[in-house]
């Protein structure tokens, strides 16, 4: 063979291609792939006078770590303002508004609130008022980003002054005089206020993305399934190749909302010839239904505040055709469902539809109940879920807002990511950021302790659900390459095999998950060239 271009040597390589004796421990790169694995001992036959030999020591390789589910241009859009995803009670939420810097005239923005710091009150904005008063233009996401509250001055500057209708399952949220009382639900009611905000500048933009997928490579991410493709997505990620090379790549599947016609789905088609050197579209996503914390979601009976009973879409018949002629087309399907009655839809029209190369994937699958789980291997449909949505957002004892609205025997039944796999499903992990941080090795470990990493203290959420190193690393890693349609090219270390690599100070196979949390990243290779090196 021809001299590598890079060469790594550690003392554990995991190619997760099934067991070789001996193990590898160094692996040569070139022309972006894997061309050959061996010991140290090979080194001097694969190397040249332009080769780079990087020793890791005493350090594990893996094949890089993909995230299922990422919303990056539309994540650095939401992440303006305030971070109050610490914020735990009204108080806590009042006192950090108020320590805000508000220029005169301009808009108070935050966003990662989580509805528990309501503690089960009507969610209003009483405490903007109290924070910064009557007239100072208030806009809050909440963790979820399918709800906000906002200030009376902003409902007034939006014009709302009392419930709206929607093409989707929106609502602009009334008492019972039908005043809005500020909490918006859904992205039709959000995007009435959210259209007033100041745009960013588009260098400031392309700043923010730039800093954002430097973040993920430095923490082991090589590739990310982005879940939209709007707005200026195509410019930015065409201005930051023009650049340089991106530290990540990326999969985009445009959004398809409710009332979108024949011209828009033809769009969606004339997206998918979409790409640059590390970035492609591949696929479409669609919603069936919102957020249990809303009371948007589709379930099969009412929650606890008689809510969460419909379809995203008014008519699901038209999710269904507008499905339909995708997949005819050859578009791989991504839809978000959250609710039992939603995943069952969501399921019963997959079976129906023309098969794809690249498998069509159901989104987040939050509470579902038995006899749902085995049709995701049946039906060869991918599982992609999130780990930290459960252990950050729910609780063990079923006090928090999102069980509260289920009552026990549906949050009995959440986030059963070990019963799919133990069912045979593919099964993608994720973060799905900025709802959730994006570090994989805290989600990694979250996937095993179903409780968040570094609090021992807290009560594992349905302990029975945790899945072992193995498979919470194959969620990163061999079946994100599946659910992309690339597992005779990527997922594994492998000769020919695309050169995408993460390496751990740690080994995430033995090492203890809150330990594995902390586990430094020396280094992230992609397409063979070094993204991300630490010192």
């Amino acid at each position: 063979m021809s001299a590598a271009d890079l060469i790594l040597t550690a003392d554990r390589i995991h190619t997760l291609a099934g067991d070789s004796s001996p193990a590898p421990t160094a692996i040569a790169l070139s022309g972006g792939v894997i061309t050959a694995l061996g010991d140290r001992t090979d080194v001097r036959f694969w190397r040249g006078p332009h080769t780079e030999v990087v020793d890791l020591g005493d350090a594990t390789v893996t094949p890089g770590l993909v995230d299922g589910h990422f919303h990056p241009v539309m994540g650095i859009g939401l992440t303006r303002g305030v971070d109050l995803s610490s914020v735990r009670t009204v108080e806590g939420l009042t006192a950090a508004l108020r320590a805000a810097d508000v220029a005169p005239g301009g808009w108070l923005e935050g966003w990662g609130l989580d509805p528990n710091a309501f503690e089960g009150a009507p969610i209003t904005h009483a405490p903007l008022v109290e924070a910064v008063g009557p007239d100072v233009p208030v806009f809050l996401l909440l963790f979820d980003a399918h709800s906000a509250l906002v200030s009376p001055k902003a409902l007034a500057m939006a014009g709302i002054d009392g419930p709206r209708g929607f093409a989707s399952g929106a609502s602009v949220v009334c008492d019972a005089d039908r005043v809005p009382t500020g909490h918006l639900l859904e992205l039709e009611a959000l995007d009435l206020v959210r259209t007033l905000l100041p745009d960013d500048a588009p260098a400031e933009r392309r700043a923010r993305l730039t800093d954002l997928l430097r973040r993920m490579a430095a923490c082991g991410l090589t590739a990310a399934d982005a879940m939209d493709f709007e707005a200026d997505s195509l410019e930015l990620f065409r201005a930051l190749e023009d650049d340089g090379e991106l530290p990540v790549r990326w999969r985009f599947a445009p959004f398809v909302m409710p009332g979108t016609g024949r011209d828009g789905l033809d769009a969606v088609i004339a997206q998918q010839r979409l790409s640059g050197r590390r970035w492609q579209v591949q696929g479409a996503k669609f919603m069936i239904d919102g957020t249990i914390d809303g009371g948007t979601a589709w379930l099969d009976e009412p929650d606890s505040h008689g809510e969460s009973t419909a379809c995203f879409w008014p008519d699901p018949r038209d999710y269904t055709a507008a499905a339909s002629l995708l997949a005819a087309h050859g578009v791989p399907l991504v839809t978000h469902a959250i609710g039992d009655a939603g995943i069952r839809y969501v399921l019963d029209t997959y079976a129906e539809l023309a098969a794809t190369r690249v498998p069509h994937r159901v989104e987040h699958l939050e509470t579902m109940p038995s006899e749902l789980i085995g049709r995701f291997a049946e039906l060869d449909v991918t599982a992609s879920m999130q780990p930290t949505h459960c252990t950050s957002y729910t609780r063990a004892d079923h006090t928090d807002n999102w069980s509260s609205r289920l009552g026990k025997r549906r949050a009995d039944r959440a986030f059963r990511a070990r019963d799919l796999r133990d069912r045979g499903a593919r099964l993608a992990l994720g973060s799905d950021w900025p709802i959730a941080p994006f570090d994989p090795r805290a989600i990694l470990a979250a996937a095993r302790l179903r409780r968040p990493a570094g609090e021992p203290d807290v009560e594992p959420v349905l302990p029975e659900q945790a899945l072992t190193a193995r498979m919470a690393l194959e969620g990163y890693t061999s079946s994100a390459a599946a659910a992309a349609g690339l597992s005779r090219s990527s997922g594994r270390l492998l000769p020919g095999y695309r050169a995408d690599l993460t390496v751990f100070a740690l080994d995430p196979l033995t090492t203890g998950p809150d330990e594995l949390a902390e586990s430094p990243i020396p280094l992230t290779v992609v397409a063979g060239t070094i993204a991300h090196r630490t010192g």
